[in-house]
């Protein structure tokens, strides 16, 4: 097998295993169903995937490697924290659900799903803060680490719990997040305006 066959089939290894597990659970994930599922030998799934923990690492770590590239692209918008909110708030949870609750079962997927999230929490807050200099973003006494924080947990929460079908007070506490990226945007685009003027009267 050359290298690209062997990379080709490993990558619908990955597929199969990741779309087993967003329609039927982590638990459906076995080297003989992903096997299967992918036209190949259960041999052959352990000798790309030696155990099950490393196949689902794997998968893991595709997924968040491209979650990290879209983030890294939605900071660049004119408002990042909307932009994340909204990055945060679409459907496609069912993943990172299945993962979650086979953290509670591996450590080794615990501990992976720690590490990735406090990466991307600390990129977030380095693009953020790198904006900041230029730019009014944030609140007054709200630190943005805060703000960056509440958006993701309280978009993460609200996704969860509509797959679950509870709704009760999402629309109200939709209604505060939306005033205060309205807020936050208002500070923002006033800054910049006040900037380019301010650089317009130097003569610059």
């Amino acid at each position: 097998m050359d290298r690209h066959e062997a990379l080709s089939t490993r990558q619908r290894i990955l597929d199969a295993t990741e779309q087993l597990i967003i329609d039927e659970g982590y638990a459906a994930v076995t080297v003989r169903r992903v096997a299967r599922e992918t036209h190949v030998a259960p041999a052959l799934v352990q000798y790309y995937f030696p155990t099950l923990d490393e196949l689902f690492l794997a998968v893991l770590r595709r997924s968040s490697g491209a979650e990290m590239e879209r983030q890294h692209l939605t900071l660049d918008g004119t408002h990042p924290f909307r932009a994340l909110w909204e990055f945060g708030s679409e459907p496609g949870t069912a993943l990172i659900t299945e993962f979650m609750a086979l953290a509670n079962h591996r450590k080794t997927i615990r501990a992976e799903i720690a590490e990735i999230a406090e990466r991307s929490r600390e990129a977030q807050l380095e693009s953020l803060t790198r904006r900041a200099a230029d730019e009014d973003l944030g609140l007054p006494d709200v630190p943005p680490i805060a703000l960056l924080v509440l958006m993701t947990m309280v978009s993460r929460g609200i996704m969860m719990e509509n797959s679950l079908g509870v709704t009760l007070g999402h629309a109200e506490a939709l209604a505060v997040i939306e005033n205060i990226l309205a807020t936050v945007e208002n500070r923002s685009d006033s800054a910049h305006i006040d900037g380019v003027t301010e650089t317009r009267a130097a003569g610059l």
